[in-house]
């Protein structure tokens, strides 16, 4: 139990050491998806400081900026694993559209067409588009792909709450950046469409579905596919 004086102690200290907290939401989300909300980051990270405050003592032999951010960093981290919900076997038939794309589009040097997707999956199309349906809420990167089985630390454990990078990393964003547009840009125009009403927009799947004319089942598929092709062209990075 704490008297009045060591919750206003508490109190204190959680109003003190908050600021570290946002920076380290904004350092973390520079590099994650944009449906990511900040405030969700921020409490976690909140979470993460009261448990630093109740577990540090002085024998730790570190200061405690330097133990509440591995703490703060791990909430930020564990809230960020609960929220990637998409199965693996969704995961799985998604990579699998990303390799039925990538094929169609080497041999006949265009884009991929529906149905060639789904001959070369071996589907019907109404089951390719049943596939697409079910990997909506795919992303242009999953925590697997960060986090590997055989990476111990993982992309974001490394990344995640940096410092300022080296010239060399801002180029490298920059250059990202630069093929992501040109990926975006370059995708079929319903499906850029659709990109640009969902992330520029901010427009749900019912208004975007009113704007085309169509189901907003097929909006899904639609942002499904193209989420797929951009896996494929930005695969490099």
């Amino acid at each position: 139990m704490y008297t009045a004086t060591g919750l206003h102690d508490r109190e204190t200290q959680l109003k003190k050491y908050q600021p570290m907290v946002r920076r380290l939401a904004h350092q973390m989300i520079a590099k994650l998806p944009a449906n990511v909300e900040l405030d969700d980051i921020v409490q976690a990270g909140m979470i993460g400081l009261m448990d630093a405050l109740s577990r540090y003592e002085l024998g730790h032999g570190t200061q405690f900026e330097t133990y509440a951010t591995q703490r703060i960093k791990g909430a930020m981290l564990d809230e960020l694993r609960a929220g990637d919900w998409l199965p693996r076997s969704v995961r799985k038939s998604q990579r699998q559209i990303e390799q039925a794309i990538q094929k169609v589009e080497q041999r006949t040097h265009r884009q991929a067409q529906e149905a060639e997707i789904a001959k070369e999956l071996g589907l019907s199309l109404d089951e390719y588009r049943e596939q697409l349906s079910n990997a909506h809420g795919a992303q242009l990167f999953y925590l697997d792909d960060l986090s590997g089985d055989d990476d111990a630390e993982g992309f974001l454990d490394r990344h995640a709450v940096e410092t300022a990078g080296s010239p060399l990393e801002a180029l490298a964003d920059e250059r990202f950046r630069g093929a992501l547009a040109s990926a975006i840009e370059s995708l079929p125009e319903r499906e850029k469409n659709v990109m640009g009403m969902y992330y520029e927009h901010d427009m749900n799947l019912r208004e975007i579905a009113a704007v085309l004319g169509v189901t907003e089942s097929r909006v899904c598929q639609i942002h499904s596919q193209a989420v797929a092709r951009l896996r494929t062209k930005l695969s490099a990075w």
